[in-house]
């Protein structure tokens, strides 16, 4: 699935295609179209193509082939400086030498405004970011989450209708990266910019973003609002990537547009949603969420499959509880259940019978 925006994108890649030795393709065929307004993250693993993308999209990579329009207008010959485009970065690529204040006036002095407005907009940009009091102080007097501040800030200030970011957050610990999370979807969301966010971090991704491209090999895997990308996965890759996965290996036995049942390798028949299998006798990976697997009968329709399942591990997380069991010859197979009052806590080396409805199980490509 390569595109679901409009056409007439904002953002737009045009059968875009590069290769570093005119050889191996690292972005093949490219066409993906980004709304105006819209926070559009590229996630995948490394490798995958993303950060080439946005390269691209800044210009400090030229496209091998196709093309790459913003508001309309091929940018592919136009130098990185004149694009207009704001850039945050994990390292922040402050000034050491300059004042936060100058760091901020820098990219405006490049625009030739006067002294007055320089300094009314990077008042303005410090306190978007809650950095008002830091204007005299250098990077080196701030914390990391400052700084991140102050590059953000620095990429606001002259205004522009498109940022893009590789990885802002990745040097941040846990609590402050998370609290960054929300301030910068935030203030894209307030200022109407339309940006696009570069990570690995699929919870960042599925937190911030209105849409997510998933790359593997080069190509976008699948292209679609977090809910459903984590919801319903296109394909195994999607499904092994984005959050926690349970996946069982099979045979297709039966299959029309709403069910397939699925012959597991150890024998046992469960009920899947057909999604990239089409035909009995295909071989299948089958996907389900350990939030979705029930071990509570009363909780299951009384015609649903249940497989016999063996605790091996049962983990005390606060909010939640993390069981593994010994599921069909796997002892991979996860569930998650909430911490409540009526929820049992299962023992290492019980037998459960657990299952799920059928449309919260999706046969994928094997």
């Amino acid at each position: 699935m390569l595109s679901t925006a409009p056409e007439n994108g904002f953002v737009v890649f045009d059968r875009v295609q590069k290769s570093y030795d005119g050889e191996t393709l690292v972005v093949k065929d490219l066409n993906l179209s980004i709304g105006k307004g819209e926070f559009l993250t590229m996630l995948g693993p490394s490798g995958s193509g993303k950060t080439t993308c946005l390269m691209m999209l800044a210009g400090f990579e030229t496209a091998t082939h196709g093309e790459i329009l913003l508001d309309g207008k091929p940018i592919n010959n136009i130098p990185p400086h004149k694009r207009g485009i704001g850039m945050v970065f994990q390292n922040y690529a402050l000034f050491p030498h300059m004042t936060v204040a100058e760091n901020l006036a820098f990219p405006l002095e490049v625009r030739k405004l006067g002294k007055s407005e320089r300094e009314a907009k990077v008042k303005r940009a410090l306190e978007m970011v809650q950095m008002g009091d830091f204007g005299g102080r250098r990077p080196t007097q701030l914390s990391g989450g400052q700084q991140q501040r102050i590059a953000l800030a620095r990429a606001l200030v002259f205004e522009p209708e498109l940022v893009l970011m590789d990885e802002p957050l990745g040097a941040l610990d846990k609590q402050l990266r998370e609290h960054m999370q929300f301030e910068i979807t935030n203030l894209a969301h307030s200022l109407g910019i339309t940006t696009v966010y570069v990570t690995h971090d699929q919870t960042e991704a599925l937190t911030m973003s209105d849409r997510v491209a998933v790359f593997d090999d080069g190509r976008i895997q699948q292209l679609a609002p977090p809910d459903l990308l984590y919801e319903k996965p296109e394909n195994s890759f999607v499904a092994q990537f984005i959050g926690e996965n349970n996946t069982l290996e099979g045979v297709i036995k039966e299959i029309n547009s709403e069910r397939a049942v699925v012959q597991l390798d150890g024998g046992e028949l469960i009920d899947a949603m057909p999604v990239n299998v089409s035909k009995a006798g295909e071989r299948t990976k089958v996907s389900i969420r350990p939030e979705r697997v029930e071990f509570n009968k009363d909780r299951l329709s009384p015609d649903a499959r249940t497989l016999k399942a063996e605790v091996m591990e049962f983990i005390y997380m606060g909010d939640i509880f993390r069981t593994r069991l010994r599921v069909a010859g796997r002892d991979d197979f996860v569930i998650k259940t909430r911490n409540a009052p009526d929820q049992r806590r299962l023992q290492a080396g019980e037998m459960i019978e657990i299952g799920w409805l059928a449309e919260d199980c999706r046969a994928l490509d094997a």
